[in-house]
């Protein structure tokens, strides 16, 4: 609720320098965090770089206040503010109000409908090519695979083709953009350090990436066949009203927020679901004889089970345009609340024996309380390619486990580790696969 007195006090956290902070939360938030909140509760503080202050908020009724408040006082796009340097000022997740409706109602239509049906035939393409490719026997990295096949896919959907010298180039400067730590996250808002080392080296991908898009941008605009087009860079050039059409960097911010966000969260899920299945036979079994099934509502709930027991992102940022009152905390105008997917979604209160990889949880009635599953985030910003990662992530489990049984490298689970904003597999989620079938 928006505050009226001033008595309130700010939120307790910790007194440490903003860099120990900023440092400990990129690399260790999964384990910091729950630590704090036994400390302080469930509205801490923090500070954060760059002069960041930020509340993370552990409790679902404060988290549904967050995503059920108004979009004029929960700020989502200056909230993300940290991705700027890489997204560009104009893209889907760094925008608000006004600016941001308008950007998702040009974006909505690739990924709902009739379009989600129309990428059945293309994602199972793709997946059989990359799978049947697959060592047997032998383990390997599937989260490396994952994140392949899905950029494979997300190129498909934005650019309508996945071949050609400038796409050849784009994919791996694509994957070392998204294979960035938490200390190199200090360049993209420290213009001195994009001169040296590896900050100078990230700062020159980053460039070439825009090169690319804008080649391509204006290659496109030059085709006679945009209405007869599918892909998404097509459907933003063909806008049928003048003033809604995008400029080249827009159009730029679009499409890189597409191709990164678009198939981060869904790679990393999918390693996990291979990670948590090769390591519980009953599992393992139930999910073999849905596979044969096609029972696509078990396979999604193995998706969904991977991001609720390893969320890929750990919190979805509103920056506040108004003082407001959480938990009988103020937390003022200019501050950034962080309802924490990580805190709610292992929480014992909402997800009975938390740490178990049960996808029953989504089945049969048995669906977690509304608003704690959330690796989409909420509310009105909820993810537009929600629906379309989970119908990727289940044709792709049902076209490896009609295939093939898993096994792990090694029994013991593997650890989260941070990668730029995302958490993944230690390991790559190494697994072997067996053949089913002859």
């Amino acid at each position: 609720m928006v505050l009226r007195t001033e008595l309130a006090p700010l939120p307790p956290g910790p007194r440490v320098p903003i860099a120990v902070q900023t440092v400990a939360f990129g690399s260790f938030r999964h384990l910091v965090l729950p630590v704090l909140r036994r400390r302080y509760g469930d509205v801490i503080s923090l500070s954060l770089y760059p002069e960041r202050k930020v509340v993370q908020l552990a409790n679902l009724d404060h988290v549904k206040t967050v995503f059920g408040g108004s979009v004029t006082t929960f700020h989502a796009g200056e909230g993300n503010m940290i991705l700027k340097p890489l997204m560009g000022e104009h893209s889907v997740l760094l925008t608000d109000e006004d600016v941001h409706l308008r950007a998702r109602k040009l974006l909505m239509p690739a990924f709902h409908g009739a379009a989600l049906r129309g990428y059945r035939d293309m994602i199972t393409e793709l997946t059989v090519a990359e799978v049947e490719r697959w060592p047997v026997h032998r383990p390997f990295r599937s989260h490396d695979r994952m994140r392949v096949l899905t950029l494979e896919i997300i190129l498909r959907v934005v650019f309508g083709v996945t071949t050609g010298p400038r796409l050849d180039e784009l994919r791996p400067l694509l994957n070392r953009l998204l294979e960035i730590g938490p200390l190199d996250i200090f360049g993209w808002h420290n213009p001195k350090l994009q001169r040296f080392g590896p900050w100078k080296r990230n700062f020159e991908v980053q460039q070439r990436v825009d090169e690319l898009l804008y080649a391509e941008i204006a290659e496109r605009r030059r085709a006679s066949d945009l209405d007869s087009r599918a892909d998404v860079l097509s459907r933003l050039l063909t806008v049928p009203v003048d003033d809604d059409r995008l400029s080249d960097a827009e159009l730029r911010d679009q499409l890189i927020t597409l191709l990164l966000a678009g198939h981060e969260t869904t790679a990393t899920a999918l390693a996990w679901s291979f990670h948590d299945l090769a390591r519980n036979p009953i599992e393992h079994a139930a999910a073999l004889a849905a596979a044969d099934a096609d029972d696509e509502k078990h396979l999604e709930a193995i998706a969904k089970e991977a991001m609720r027991l390893h969320p890929v992102i750990g919190e979805v940022a509103r920056r506040l345009t108004e003082d407001i009152e959480i938990g009988g905390y103020r937390i003022p105008a200019g501050y950034t609340v962080m309802p924490s997917i990580n805190m709610v979604q292992l929480d014992s209160a909402h997800h009975p024996d938390p740490l178990t990889f049960r996808p029953s949880r989504f089945l049969d009635g048995n669906s977690p309380p509304p608003g704690s599953w959330m690796p989409f985030g909420g509310g009105v910003r909820r993810c537009l390619g929600a629906g379309f990662s989970l119908l990727e992530a289940t044709i792709v489990l049902r076209e490896v486990l009609t295939r093939f049984q898993l096994t792990p490298d090694k029994a013991k689970a593997e650890p989260q580790r941070p990668r730029h904003i995302t958490m993944v597999p230690g390991r790559g989620a190494r697994v072997s696969v067996s053949p089913r079938r002859a």
